[in-house]
């Protein structure tokens, strides 16, 4: 079978450090070339990647001739982006948030639909070592119904804050987390919220959120994250009828490649959390430590490699971040408006 040839998008934080690697270390794929206009990413580019060659524009890529792009640019470059790509044929990666709204989200869930092409959402942190190992204790079926979970993800990462209106801690981390808490509990029903602002030479940000949902299942998931409160914290709880499940994971892949470590090199233990910090069952029956499950982004990669190939819907079809974003819309109005909002159902 061909590998699906893929180009990528921009090379700045998100390109360089969460996609690269992982294209890198996919069966299935050949990353072979990368857009970037900035001549010092295009000289990381060369380094960091012998023989995959750079490109100034999409056009420039498409006729060396590429399936499918992955975007890691701007969140407000990446709707000309997604359209462009669309149009002329190719398979998309777009990266989180692919949209301002969820409505802005449809009309790219329609334009991909149209062409015959297939859109995803990078929605990687679903394979979070974390959460992959909270899904195998839910699905195990131990804790019972699930009533409760708690989600928090702190960060002291103040440089890495966008400003302005198309920035904010929701859209970045926000994204992730709200995804996470779907996966685990299901869809939303309804959402109270707080996001805490700060100044920005872009102008007014949410630099920190707290967010409760309400799931369609009556279970109900809280969800935090922060980047200016010099805390660095992850906290996953579950709480059901029968037991509860605690972890504190690190940001396991993350820190294994700001390390240096590359996925291709070590797949076989990648993103696997060291024993000291594996996370506890607690039931009737008493408390044990549950073993890491596997992390590993690359998986991400290789599922949409296969849908392509088989004509399947992907790791996570647009439509999933149209449904987060659905979400994201929900937080912004119950946190101006300062009361309990439901989410919008899906059209």
């Amino acid at each position: 079978m061909t590998n699906l040839r893929v180009g990528l998008i921009g090379y700045g934080t998100g390109g360089r450090w969460f996609h690269a690697p992982y294209l890198e270390a996919a069966e299935g794929i050949d990353l072979v070339g990368v857009v970037t206009r900035s001549p010092k990413r295009a000289a990381l580019v060369r380094a960091d990647l012998p023989g995959v060659a750079v490109y100034p524009t999409l056009d420039d890529l498409i006729d060396a001739g590429v399936d499918a792009v992955a975007i890691s640019t701007p969140p407000q470059t990446r709707r000309a982006l997604v359209l462009e790509a669309v149009a002329q044929g190719l398979h998309v990666i777009a990266d989180k948030p692919f949209a301002p709204s969820a409505e802005a989200a449809g009309e790219l869930e329609r334009a991909a639909r149209s062409a015959g092409v297939l859109l995803n959402v990078f929605h990687n942190r679903r394979e979070d070592t974390d959460i992959v190992t909270a899904k195998r204790v839910l699905d195990s079926g131990e804790l019972g119904q699930i009533t409760r979970l708690d989600l928090r993800f702190d960060l002291d990462e103040p440089d890495t804050l966008e400003g302005g209106p198309t920035g904010g801690l929701l859209r970045d981390l926000g994204t992730h987390v709200v995804d996470q808490a779907l996966q685990l509990l299901g869809p939303a029903a309804a959402v109270h919220a707080d996001l805490f602002e700060v100044e920005t030479e872009q102008g007014p940000t949410d630099s920190a959120f707290a967010i409760a949902l309400e799931h369609t299942s009556g279970a109900r998931s809280y969800v935090s994250a922060s980047k200016l409160s010099r805390l660095v914290s992850r906290e996953l709880r579950l709480h059901g009828t029968a037991g509860s499940y605690v972890s504190d994971f690190s940001d396991v892949q993350t820190a294994a490649i700001f390390a240096g470590s590359r996925p291709a090199a070590a797949r076989a233990s990648w993103g696997i959390e060291r024993e000291a910090r594996w996370g506890i069952l607690r039931t009737a029956e008493g408390e044990r430590r549950v073993p890491s499950a596997q992390g590993d982004y690359t998986r991400y990669y290789e599922a949409f490699a296969a849908a392509v190939a088989s004509g399947g819907e992907g790791p996570v079809p647009a439509g999933d971040g149209v449904e987060v974003l659905r979400v994201l819309d929900a937080v912004r109005e119950s946190a101006q408006q300062r009361r309990t909002v439901e989410v919008a159902p899906a059209t």
